[in-house]
């Protein structure tokens, strides 16, 4: 998310100081002003690039929040599609893939909890009865 929010925050920038990068591709019901693209571009850019941040910091529901403004930022990318068709498709392709991955929970270990590990119980635990080596 770091990363895709400061290549939104680039998008930006460059749609409200040169207005004449883009060009749009045919008539579409969805017509704005290429500088007016570029700030919601870079907003959504530094929003997402925070709360990547703060996901990686583990901040309690950070996630959520995530997923939220990649969603956003997904429904901008589709209403982009005229300016930048194939940027716009990548966009859309990354903002899947970032909330398939926000709302896929992996139980990785962190400071206050160590990984989980497969072991076989030893003398000093004994076999719970959803072990598989109870007896």
């Amino acid at each position: 998310m770091l990363v895709y929010g400061v290549i939104a925050v680039l998008v930006g920038i460059v749609s409200i100081v040169e207005t004449d990068v883009y060009a749009r591709i045919g008539t579409y019901l969805f017509r704005f002003d290429i500088a007016i693209w570029g700030w919601i571009h870079l907003i959504i850019g530094v929003v997402v690039a925070l709360t990547g941040f703060s996901i990686l910091r583990h901040v309690p529901g950070a996630k959520p929040v995530g997923v939220g403004i990649v969603s956003i930022a997904l429904i901008a990318n589709f209403l982009w599609l005229p300016y930048q068709p194939l940027w716009a498709l990548v966009a859309i392709a990354i903002d899947i893939f970032i909330i398939w991955a926000l709302c896929t929970d992996l139980d990785l270990p962190t400071a206050d909890r160590p990984p989980a590990t497969d072991r076989p119980p030893t003398a000093e635990s004994p076999p719970t009865a959803d072990s598989p080596h109870s007896g």
